[in-house]
């Protein structure tokens, strides 16, 4: 994470609870973490990991949307995640023999809905740029896909995966001669929560 996104996180969290009226003490028993970790992300000296943000931006009551909505990098970089296959995490579960268990991406958006399926692109197959008011997962299956965002392009294999806001304009383009296929997770935030 850029130390100017840090910072902006870090300002945000202590606006919306300075706004709400809500002392350091009372934010960290509603987020369930220490008074100190939350002195210290609000003064910029750690990074929360992904849970604990989303903790404490639900225990100041605020929309995940609304709470990074204009939050950019100063470099204006996309706020695309890609996995590599080679990045996975491997991990076991007791009693599971003959299992082998990946974790691709984690990611928790409560409340909302998560729509899953696969999509198939045929060499050739076109669209406009498009954008989804939700976020996007992309597990490639087969092929060779470029996703187009803006300017930016990024190239996906068999096995890569990319996590991004949706509202970012994106289409993605079958690089190859047969068809390419992904398995595709949208995560629907519900609206006014």
């Amino acid at each position: 994470m850029e130390d100017d996104i840090l910072i902006q996180i870090s300002n945000r969290i202590k606006d919306r609870r300075r706004e709400k009226n809500i002392t350091v003490h009372e934010l960290a028993i509603r987020a369930n973490v220490s008074k100190g970790l939350i002195s210290q992300i609000e003064n910029s000296r750690t990074i929360p990991s992904l849970m604990v943000l989303i903790e404490i931006i639900k225990a100041l009551e605020i929309d995940l949307n609304e709470f990074f909505k204009d939050i950019r990098s100063k470099s204006d970089d996309l706020p695309i995640l890609v996995k590599r296959k080679t990045d996975y995490e491997h991990f076991e579960k007791e009693h599971a023999l003959g299992f082998h268990y990946q974790r691709i991406f984690t990611k928790s958006i409560n409340p909302g809905t998560i729509d899953i399926v696969i999509l198939e692109l045929e060499p050739g197959a076109t669209r406009p740029l498009v954008e989804t008011d939700a976020f996007e997962y992309k597990y490639v299956l087969s092929g060779e896909i470029e996703y187009q965002f803006n300017e930016e392009k990024i190239i996906l294999s068999q096995g890569d995966s990319m996590l991004f806001d949706g509202r970012i304009p994106h289409t993605p383009k079958n690089l190859g001669t047969t068809t390419a296929s992904m398995l595709v997770i949208y995560f629907f935030e519900e609206k006014g929560k």
